[in-house]
């Protein structure tokens, strides 16, 4: 069992225009090669956001710290007049 030659390779362009026709084979074409292509991209786009560090976490407020926050901005309301 060897890989396809080149005999093999045009039997089954030929077979492959005779089920399909010409302008369907191309239409075919064209569209594995846009798939082909927005392959690639994606894998391109998922290798950069692997090997981008992770964004920082936010850290959570306690509760003092969120009494403390919603002491600094009520006071900020108070100092803005209306």
């Amino acid at each position: 069992m060897g890989s396809i030659g080149f005999r093999e390779l045009l039997v089954i362009l030929v077979i492959a225009l005779l089920i399909f026709g010409g302008k369907k084979l191309r239409t075919i074409g064209s569209d594995l090669g846009a798939a082909v292509h927005d392959f690639k991209k994606a894998m391109d786009k998922s290798e950069k956001d692997a090997a981008a560090p992770p964004p920082a976490p936010l850290r959570q407020l306690s509760g003092q710290d969120a009494e403390f926050k919603e002491a600094e901005a009520q006071k900020s309301e108070q100092k803005t007049p209306s």
